[in-house]
């Protein structure tokens, strides 16, 4: 009886455990449908997605070999001789990413709305926000920091008028 005791408090947190899982498996989305990945690779292509990685295989052997050579500098010339062997044997590797992004905007969007994006980069001002999106992101961001800088110091100011007030130059 006291072994059953003792075995009733593992058993109900397994139970819990189990029935607290239900409810998240039961709100998993649905998997996207063959239809709506094919619409999500057709935005990515569209939209060039494949530019932003598709240095990503040989970017990782290069970065990978640093770092082993530098924990290992007798190993520099064998590392510099292997690092174009490895990237050979991965080379296509970099596909994976394509895939994994046209399943994460199949998860996003529905297969209709999908279809309706593609639809619109098809048109001319999506050919338009294609082409001259790099571009303003470019400028959005050199906005950015130009802002950042100038509200920096003016934040730096606010805190030197307050430490002045409290007779503390900073």
């Amino acid at each position: 009886m006291k072994s059953v005791l003792k075995m009733l408090p593992a058993a109900g947190l397994a139970l819990g455990l189990v029935l607290g899982a239900l409810p998240a498996a039961a709100q998993q989305p649905p998997k996207p449908s063959p239809a709506a990945i094919a619409a999500a690779k057709e935005i990515l292509t569209l939209k060039n997605a494949s530019a932003m990685y598709a240095n990503a295989v040989p970017g990782m052997v290069e970065k990978t070999k640093v770092t082993l050579i530098q924990q290992n500098l007798n190993y520099q010339k064998d590392l510099n001789e292997v690092a174009p062997i490895v990237a050979k044997q991965l080379s296509g590797r970099e596909s994976e990413i394509g895939e994994g992004m046209a399943q994460v905007y199949a998860s996003e969007f529905t297969e209709q709305e999908l279809k309706d994006l593609v639809t619109f980069y098809k048109s001319p001002l999506g050919q338009k926000l294609i082409n001259n999106e790099p571009k303003a992101i470019g400028l959005s961001m050199q906005y950015l920091n130009s802002w950042a800088q100038n509200f920096t110091e003016t934040v730096m100011g606010a805190f030197r008028a307050e430490m002045r007030k409290r007779g503390k130059e900073i």
